[in-house]
């Protein structure tokens, strides 16, 4: 190494000495020997070569500084400006710092901030006291760690649609470790980046107890005298602050403890029938109306509950299949009230049919008897199959679809497209509609791989002859875009909000 060092350095003064000893030697030709022209110009050949060459690596040399010292400059810029923006942003900072201080320690507001991948990437003080963890047991952690798996698996659906990018929010009593009621407010608002995609959701509980709100539950021991014979009681042993959390949590999200509430909620008709408008997106075809029915439990004060927080509740205890033909029916003694159209058409009505109720060998002749009773045509009602349904269990929604249109009625494949786009899977039996996933229609306009999958399964469902329907359309340029494209119908807030059934 330092003979390389040594000789970089003298390479230099070796180069020019050389030149030199050639001049030499050719004027010591020339002048003291009578050699003849040929040596001289062999000599000078030499001369002039080695001069050139001595020329071209000065010149490299330039040329290598020069651009050295403009990459040198542009680190320097980006420095200067890296500098810069450091400085700003440590400012924005300092004059934050007090509000950060007020979210994170002094707001009563419980705040967490939910990723993509269900961690949790921030929560505040109030947050932490509720669980009565600390934070590294919150920070960077699954949600389905910090609730416990039984209360993860049952706001899974509310969870969903919040990274979906659809706000969640609702009103429930919970019940304290001391046996007090408190009513909160629990909201899931979603996080978008600059591009339009979800980052993941915030979510926020708040206590609205009032003053008169709160009592306090009987003993445990008088309940248990106060127990009929005969009924099971449960046992509780100790559990630690966080269990006692996620038990009286559970209750608040679903509502309920047990499935008998539920039950009598269908029995009772707590549940409320809503629709939302399907509307075509080619003017003078005159199709007749479509419509979504969406369903509604009757909270306390006549509140609504979103779906997110029974539907779990309903799928673990097998009641999906009783909610399901609780809603046909009632659509069904509707819909036999109504006026037909001016042509005799009536309206199809949509309707979503759970796992549960797709392995039901009994809901085709439910349906058929049900079409009877009511004397309402078969095409009223089209049922609507997940996709994931469809891709993880093939031959019993081919068999289901193939009773329900012996029925008369429709078939559409609902959220198609979520995770992939197989037209395979719908070979083996005819689909009326396919309702592509919001996930995609929500950010086609940002995002060219969802415009491809948009066009690409519209040009697909055109050859096969099915009829698509966008969900989750939110405005007039989402709109247009879809006619341009060819989408048969929209669905969505841009198109029509929910209204109740019976309006």
């Amino acid at each position: 190494m330092k003979f390389r060092e040594i000789f970089r350095t003298v390479r230099p003064l070796i180069s020019a000495l050389a030149v030199i000893a050639t001049a030499a030697v050719l004027v010591f030709a020339i002048y003291f020997t009578e050699l003849g022209l040929q040596w001289v110009t062999f000599l000078a050949g030499i001369l002039v070569a080695a001069i050139l060459a001595e020329a071209t690596r000065v010149s490299r040399i330039e040329w290598l500084a020069t651009l050295r010292s403009a990459k040198l400059s542009a680190v320097k810029d980006k420095l200067e400006r890296e500098s810069y923006l450091r400085k700003a942003a440590e400012a924005t900072v300092a004059t934050n710092k007090p509000k950060l201080h007020l979210l994170d320690e002094a707001i009563p507001t419980m705040v967490a901030l939910i990723d993509t991948e269900g961690n949790c990437r921030y929560h505040n003080r109030a947050f932490m006291e509720w669980l009565h963890l600390r934070p590294e047991h919150i920070q960077a952690q699954h949600i389905r760690k910090i609730l416990g798996p039984r209360i993860y698996q049952e706001i899974a659906t509310a969870v969903r649609q919040s990274l979906d990018g659809h706000p969640v929010h609702y009103e429930q009593t919970q019940r304290m470790p001391d046996g007090a009621l408190y009513r909160l407010h629990i909201e899931h608002l979603p996080q978008f980046s600059e591009d339009g995609k979800v980052t993941g959701f915030f979510m926020l509980i708040n206590d609205i107890t009032a003053p008169g709100d709160v009592h306090p539950s009987a003993p445990a021991e008088h309940k248990t005298a106060a127990t009929a014979p005969g009924e099971n009681v449960p046992v509780h042993d100790s559990t630690s602050p966080q269990q006692t959390f996620i038990d009286s949590f559970s209750e608040q999200i679903i509502g309920q403890k047990d499935a008998s509430h539920i039950r009598a909620a269908i029995e009772n008709g707590d549940f409320q029938l809503y629709c939302q408008l399907i509307s075509p997106l080619r003017e003078g075809t005159g199709e007749i109306e479509h419509y979504e029915i969406l369903v509604r439990l009757l909270g306390e004060e006549e509140g609504m509950m979103p779906p997110g927080a029974f539907f779990p509740l309903a799928e673990r205890y097998g009641l999906m299949p009783h909610l399901d033909r609780w809603v046909v029916q009632h659509v069904a003694e509707w819909v036999s009230h109504q006026h037909t159209q001016e042509d005799g058409k009536t309206a199809t009505f949509f309707i979503n049919v759970a796992g549960a109720t797709i392995a039901d060998p009994g809901f085709p002749e439910f349906l058929e008897l049900t079409l009877l009773e009511y004397g309402i045509p078969a095409t009223s009602f089209c049922f609507e199959i997940p996709d994931a349904e469809l891709a993880a269990r093939s031959a019993f929604v081919a068999e289901f679809a193939r009773k329900i249109r012996e029925c008369g009625c429709r078939i559409a494949i609902s959220c198609f497209g979520h995770d992939r786009i197989s037209f395979d899977l719908i070979r083996g039996f005819r689909v009326d509609f396919l309702k592509i996933d919001g996930s995609i229609v929500f950010n086609f306009l940002r995002d060219p791989v969802n415009l491809a999958k948009l066009t690409a399964i519209d040009n697909v469902a055109k050859k096969i002859g099915v009829k698509t329907i966008a969900e989750l359309v939110e405005d007039e340029e989402t709109i247009a875009k879809l006619k341009e494209i060819g989408i048969d119908y929209a669905q969505g807030f841009g198109i029509s909000r929910p209204r109740p059934l019976a309006e």
